[in-house]
């Protein structure tokens, strides 16, 4: 699905990171409601100087000059995909994805267990899961699944 004139998928720079943290902050807020408080504030604090820097990609989807969503990863592995609860459900989610895996023959990523909504979205747009961790990548009591998207080899609009 091609961006609208009002949309526009650009890399992040480290001037959009505080803006960025703060639209992780409101996602996790609306979607991880499993997550203690005291794990929510140790993340929120790492955001600026540890994840997002720790990001060889890191791509903003602007609609109509503020920003929607996110996505950070590296080249076969996405790390978060981040919508602005604003967007839920308009196709931000779905574009970052797409970006994500254009080109590619296969995609990896992490979601919580809890997260229904997550994983139902992951699975609509052809991610299985490959395997499951009982805590997150930083131990805490997180179960992920591991989900694994493959280019089947028809072309996707």
């Amino acid at each position: 699905m091609p961006l609208s004139r009002q949309e526009l998928l650009r890399p992040a720079l480290p001037v959009d990171w505080p803006e960025l943290a703060a639209l992780w902050r409101r996602s996790v807020e609306a979607t991880h409601h499993f997550l203690q408080a005291s794990d929510l504030e140790a993340i929120d604090a790492a955001m600026l100087r540890v994840y997002l820097p720790a990001m060889r990609e890191l791509w903003l989807l602007e609609r109509e000059g503020r920003p929607a969503g996110f996505w950070g990863g590296e080249a076969l592995r996405v790390e978060m995909l981040f919508v602005d609860p604003p967007f839920f459900g308009q196709g931000v989610g779905t574009a970052l994805l797409r970006h994500a895996c254009a080109g590619k023959s296969r995609v990896e990523l992490d979601v919580n267990e809890q997260n229904a909504a997550a994983r139902a979205f992951y699975a609509r747009l052809g991610f299985r899961v490959c395997g499951r961790s009982p805590v997150d990548n930083d131990g805490r009591p997180y179960p992920l699944l591991h989900l694994v998207w493959e280019d089947d080899g028809r072309r996707r609009s």
